[in-house]
């Protein structure tokens, strides 16, 4: 037998970890990490945080899983603070983004049908995202490197460029549910949309009776220093996917709709066997407990803000490498002059430092949330002596 036993569907790398500490990683040779990928923007309040561990552990000695036939008090109680914290009415839970999505997907199709269109089934979505692994959410992206042996893919989606309002305009038919979007682009390379754009899809559901989906699963919860993206472009969307910060490296994730949204929605109609669980619960509403404390996102952009100045004072001392800086708050990213992966496993293999590679030659840096300013130097430091010893590949 040649396989492994994990499936070797990753190109896993040499770093073994197997503990965390705040914003650093150990590996089983007892290195240390500066982890600034957060398991890919997941880990919002770093490793072994006391009060998400606390939450966990008495829930687990408690109740972990019950089916959804029943009752869920916990479920409950965490849905009723999402929706006061969010544009949203209603909550449905899952375990991952690409279900949140799914969800999302399911929701905007059903909306349609309920009101007697049920012809209106295509989502206008945009060129180089990033939705998920399942085959509804490979479906919703034209990049060839998450559809290539997957055909038949599901039909149901057009795809327009990501900031081009006017081309996805042009795409709107009698078939048309609405737009599937990220407000910004995490594996496409941080790519933030523009307040024209997402004011514009926003301004022409409205007008055609559509509805604005928007995939925050990478951008939301806390990331960008706003509680979700679209807040800071002063529009609300009908539907919004979440997951990755909401349970800071439990699995769950979320569909978030307005009543109007969720009408198609009813019993029957969608269901999770472990989604909502109350293990997963009390992971989340221990999470939101510390984001919603009195000052945690105006840190995240103080933050990310401090993070910004220092890589732009650092740059000029490396442009041969480094083109520039884009993103927002601790969602941030860093241009390079040629393809970015090489320079992330020289960062993590000659500088412990952890970082995540994106398209367009882009450097995710993708720190916790509870960064401080000594982390943020450590960072500089490392990425700065990075560059300095980078050569690249021939």
């Amino acid at each position: 037998m040649t396989i492994t036993p994990l499936m070797p569907v990753y190109p896993r790398c040499g770093v073994r970890p197997v503990r965390g500490e705040g914003c650093y990683l150990i590996g089983e040779d007892g290195q240390r990490y500066l982890d600034f990928a957060s398991g890919i923007a997941v880990n919002a309040l770093g490793h072994g945080h006391p009060h998400l561990v606390k939450a966990i552990a008495e829930q687990a000695a408690t109740l972990m899983h019950v089916s959804n036939l029943y009752g869920s008090p916990q479920g409950e109680a965490f849905a009723k603070r999402l929706v006061d914290a969010t544009f949203a009415d209603t909550v449905f839970f899952t375990n991952s983004g690409a279900e949140a999505v799914e969800c999302a997907i399911k929701t905007a199709r059903r909306y349609h049908y309920a009101h007697g269109n049920p012809q209106r089934h295509t989502l206008i979505t945009f060129d180089t995202a990033f939705h998920g692994r399942t085959l509804g959410t490979i479906s919703a992206t034209n990049q060839p490197k998450m559809r290539d042996g997957f055909e038949p893919l599901l039909p149901g989606f057009a795809y327009a460029k990501f900031g081009d309002l006017e081309g996805a305009l042009g795409l709107i038919d009698d078939t048309t549910a609405g737009f599937l979007v990220e407000p910004i682009q995490g594996e496409g390379g941080i790519r933030v949309a523009s307040d024209e754009f997402l004011q514009g899809l926003r301004n022409a559901c409205d007008e055609h009776g559509l509805l604005l989906v928007l995939d925050e699963v990478q951008c939301g919860y806390g990331r960008t220093g706003n509680f979700l993206a679209h807040e800071r472009y002063g529009i609300v969307p009908d539907i919004a996917a979440v997951a990755k910060g909401i349970g800071a490296g439990f699995p769950l994730g979320a569909c978030l709709a307005t009543e109007e949204a969720a009408k198609g929605m009813t019993p029957g109609t969608h269901g999770s066997t472990y989604g909502g669980n109350p293990l997963a619960m009390a992971a989340g509403m221990a999470v939101l407990d510390v984001m919603l404390e009195p000052g945690f996102l105006e840190n995240v952009t103080k933050m990310g803000d401090r993070l910004r100045q220092a890589l732009e004072q650092m740059i000029p001392n490396h442009d041969h490498l480094f083109r520039g800086v884009r993103g927002e708050g601790l969602m941030l990213g860093v241009q390079l002059t040629q393809e970015s992966r090489d320079f992330v496993a020289h960062c993590r293999d000659n500088h412990q430092l952890l970082t995540v590679s994106a398209g367009e030659n882009v450097v995710r840096i993708l720190p916790p949330l509870v960064i401080d300013e000594s982390h943020i130097a450590e960072f500089i430091e490392k990425l700065s002596d990075a560059a300095r010893t980078y050569a690249p590949a021939d």
